[in-house]
């Protein structure tokens, strides 16, 4: 697929998610998922091997929850490749973002994005959630797919401003997930999210201190 069709496929994407996206900050997404495949060739960073498809399972996945969450300050815990958090820095710039993942690969990879793409709000960490220790704590912390829903916020709970919210991503309906959050915490909100192209079921999960 030529990068034209990748452009049109991008931007049909953002349409149908009802998204008002710049050209500018469209394309230096396309260079993020194109960045992405380069890197995954020789590092394994995500399953998904074409770029097309990248654009439907992994960036318009990411994008669909930016009508959902405000934030200044925000940990993506797990990062892998960049997933949401290379996608929110780009899109808001005015954002701190702030991405955490123990493989030290895949944080090279997070540290090249942030050169190439030229993302001045991003800071790259390599180490465990549960022994990091920032100057200030986070308004959002997000996470795709890093753990149980209790796990997550049990290993970051530490991390979370005192107003400050969780925003998981989550396949299916996390029911079970749901009921063994550490104590003090509480669901405030399921989204469901729907993602041009992807038939399956996607949901953010809101969580915040009861």
């Amino acid at each position: 697929m030529s990068d034209a069709d990748l452009v049109r496929q991008l931007q049909q994407g953002i349409a149908t998610l009802g998204l008002q996206i710049d050209i500018a900050v469209q394309r230096k997404l396309l260079d993020y998922i194109l960045l992405l495949d380069k890197w995954n060739k020789v590092y394994s960073l995500t399953a998904v091997r074409e770029p097309e498809r990248m654009i439907g399972l992994h960036l318009l996945d990411c994008l669909a929850i930016l009508p959902h969450i405000e934030a200044r300050r925000v940990l993506d815990v797990g990062s892998g490749g960049g997933m949401p958090g290379i996608i929110l820095a780009i899109c808001h710039p005015g954002w701190q973002v702030a991405m955490i993942d123990s493989n030290s690969k895949k944080t090279g990879f997070l540290q090249q994005a942030v050169i190439s793409l030229q993302l001045a709000n991003v800071e790259v960490i390599t180490g465990r959630v549960e022994q990091y220790r920032p100057a200030q704590p986070f308004d959002l912390i997000t996470s795709r797919a890093f753990a149980d829903l209790g796990d997550f916020v049990a290993l970051s709970q530490h991390l979370l401003a005192a107003d400050g919210c969780y925003a998981a991503m989550k396949g299916v309906y996390p029911q079970d997930e749901m009921t063994r959050l550490p104590a003090g915490f509480a669901v405030t909100e399921v989204v469901p999210l729907h993602v041009p192209g992807l038939d399956a079921e996607r949901h953010l999960v809101r969580i915040r201190a009861a």
